[in-house]
């Protein structure tokens, strides 16, 4: 295990999942000779035109390796969802332009979302809310910003569990009403189009103007 600053959390949960975050300090060098990166993968992530984007690519790599101890090789799906290619082990995937995050679980369905609350959220009023959500809203703009980047993290983690195309997350992901806590749980329901109804609980924790919700299950 190398002791870099990047590590910002390892967080393994009572489900047997595994959390890691990474806390993107680094320049793209010392990323890129923090960790060894299959050749395909590094080609990949320099045609980003984005040092951003390609910083958080590599600090996903720089995460793959704190987590297992053999070279793990990262693929996509059609529709997206990352996959491990070489180890029996479900992941999901998260970035913003500090922090990444990536959740591990050997058998179980997985979503994860962060966001940073230095955001504006107010679209996502419009955008993803249900008329009930809306309505349990509260009146203070700062605490608003961060109910509504929760509902947005909780929406975003589901959909990315259910992996299914052309979801309406107004229509389709309720949340329950919650308080805003640095920490706490949360019930949230799936709507199938035909109409049928999976229940999810969800975790989220806040820190350093970031917000990250999860998903295991």
């Amino acid at each position: 295990m190398h002791n870099y600053m990047g590590l910002y959390l390892h967080k393994s949960l009572d489900n047997d999942a595994e959390i890691y975050v990474w806390q993107i300090t680094e320049t793209e060098e010392q990323l890129k000779s923090m960790c060894s990166i299959p050749t395909d993968e590094l080609e990949e992530i320099g045609m980003y035109a984005s040092e951003s984007q390609r910083k958080q690519k590599l600090a996903v790599r720089c995460l793959l390796e704190e987590a297992f101890e053999e070279k793990v090789y990262l693929n996509h799906h059609d529709n997206g969802k990352p996959f491990i290619e070489n180890e029996a082990t479900n992941i999901s995937i998260t970035h913003t332009e500090k922090y990444v995050a990536i959740i591990l679980h050997k058998e179980d369905d997985l979503g994860i979302d962060i966001e940073s609350l230095d955001r504006d959220f107010s679209a996502v009023e419009a955008k993803a809310l249900s008329e009930d959500e809306i309505e349990d809203l509260e009146e203070d703009r700062t605490e608003k910003n961060e109910q509504l980047a929760i509902y947005w993290c909780a929406k975003e983690a589901i959909y990315k569990r259910m992996s299914v195309n052309k979801v309406d997350f107004a229509e389709q992901i309720e949340v329950e009403s919650f308080n805003v806590r640095k920490e706490g749980e949360l019930e949230a329901t799936f709507i199938h189009k035909d109409g049928y109804e999976e229940e999810f609980d969800l975790e989220y924790m806040t820190f350093d103007r970031h917000v990250l919700v999860w998903l295991v299950g």
